[in-house]
C-alpha cells in the first residue's frame, strides 16, 4: 500500500474550501433550547474553519450546558487524522444538540511550531500524548456539566487513539458509551509512511520533525500501539458499551473489515446492510442522515431513532 491514507485526508480538509453544495435538513428541538439547521455535507465543517478559525462547530462546546435526567451524559466529539474541532461535526453537532445532548468537541494533536493553517489541524502527533490530551478535555467537561460519566463519539483516528484513554489513562470508569465511525481496531498498513521514515533518517533527519504524520507509523499492524489496544485478545474494555458503524466503501480505511470486531458489549453495523442506496464512503460516512440515526440510537437504545434509506453519496468522487 503506498503512504498511509492520512496524506489524502489532510488533502481533503484542506481543500474543504472548494466543495459548495449544502443540504438544509429540518431538526427536531429538546424543549427549551433552539433549533439549529443541519447540513448533510462533510465539508460544509472544513469550510467554517476557515472561516472562523479556532471556533467551535454549530451546537458544540456550550460549558453552560446541563445534562437532564433523558440524557445525563455529555458526548464528546473525537476528530479523525487532519482534522479539528469543526471540521468532522458540522453534522452531528448540530444533530445532537437539537436532540437534547450537551455536546463538547475538542483538537488534539497539534503539531508544534508550524504557521497557520497547519496548526489548526489536529490527530497529526502521537496518539499517546493525544490521549492525555482527550483525557484532560474530559475531565473538564466532566467538571462543567457536573456529569458523572460521557459518552465518547469518534471518526477514523478518533476512533482509535481513546481507547488508549480507555484502557490505560483512567478513561474506563468514566466513559459509558463508546461510538466509532470508520474504526479500524486491527491498526491499518503504514508500510509506506514507514519506508518514508528510513529514509528520512539514513539521510540524518528526524521524521517526528519533518513528517507531518507521527501517528501514522502507530497504526502499523503489530505495532507497539497497536498491540497495547489490543491487550488481551480484544481492544474492547468490559466496562464499556461499544457501536462500531462501517462502510464498505470506506476507501482510507482499508480494509474496511479493520474495523469490524465482535466483542461482548459490541455491535458492529455495517451501513449497506440495511440500505444499498448508501454508498458512504471514509467521508461521507460522518455527514450522513442514516449515521446520524444511527448514532442516536447508539447513545440512547432505549428510544431507537427510525433510520431512513435514503441515498448516501461519497465524499471524495471516485
Amino acid at each position: 500500500m503506498s503512504v498511509r491514507p492520512a496524506v489524502l485526508r489532510l488533502i481533503v480538509v484542506v481543500a474543504a474550501a472548494s466543495a459548495c453544495l449544502v443540504l438544509a435538513a429540518p431538526a427536531s428541538g429538546a424543549p427549551g433550547r433552539p433549533v439549529l439547521p443541519v447540513t448533510y455535507d462533510f465539508f460544509a465543517g472544513a469550510r467554517d474553519a476557515l472561516a472562523r478559525p479556532g471556533a467551535s462547530a454549530p451546537g458544540t462546546n456550550d460549558f453552560s450546558c446541563r445534562p437532564t435526567a433523558a440524557h445525563p451524559n455529555p458526548v464528546v466529539l473525537v476528530h479523525g487524522t487532519g482534522g479539528n474541532r469543526q471540521t468532522n461535526w458540522a453534522t452531528l453537532g448540530p444533530v445532537l444538540h437539537n436532540a437534547g445532548y450537551c455536546v463538547f468537541a475538542l483538537t488534539y494533536g497539534t503539531l508544534p511550531g508550524t504557521p497557520y493553517p497547519i496548526n489548526a489541524l489536529g490527530g497529526l502527533t502521537s496518539m499517546i500524548p493525544s490521549a492525555k490530551q482527550l483525557g484532560a478535555f474530559v475531565d473538564w467537561v466532566r467538571t462543567a456539566t457536573g456529569a458523572a460519566k460521557i459518552d465518547i463519539v469518534g471518526h477514523s483516528e478518533g476512533t482509535l487513539m481513546p481507547e488508549y484513554y480507555v484502557r490505560y489513562l483512567g478513561g474506563s470508569r468514566v466513559v459509558a458509551r463508546y461510538v466509532s465511525l470508520a474504526p479500524y481496531w486491527k491498526g491499518q498498513d503504514s508500510s509506506g509512511y514507514l519506508a518514508l521514515e528510513r529514509a528520512t533518517r539514513a539521510i540524518g533527519l528526524d521524521p517526528k520533525r519533518v513528517l507531518p504524520c507521527p501517528e501514522c507509523a502507530e497504526e502499523q499492524y503489530g505495532s507497539p500501539f497497536m498491540r497495547a489496544i489490543n491487550a488481551g485478545g480484544s481492544p474492547y474494555d468490559p466496562a464499556v458499551t461499544y457501536t462500531n458503524i462501517m462502510t464498505r466503501n470506506d476507501g482510507v480505511v482499508e480494509p474496511w473489515t479493520d474495523g469490524f470486531v465482535p466483542g461482548p458489549r459490541t455491535t458492529n453495523i455495517v451501513v449497506q446492510d440495511t440500505c444499498a442506496a448508501d454508498r458512504s464512503d471514509h467521508l461521507s460516512l460522518v455527514s450522513s442522515p442514516r449515521t446520524a440515526a444511527f448514532v442516536r440510537t447508539a447513545l440512547d437504545p432505549a428510544h431507537p431513532v427510525r433510520v431512513p434509506c435514503v441515498p448516501v453519496a461519497p465524499g471524495i468522487p471516485g
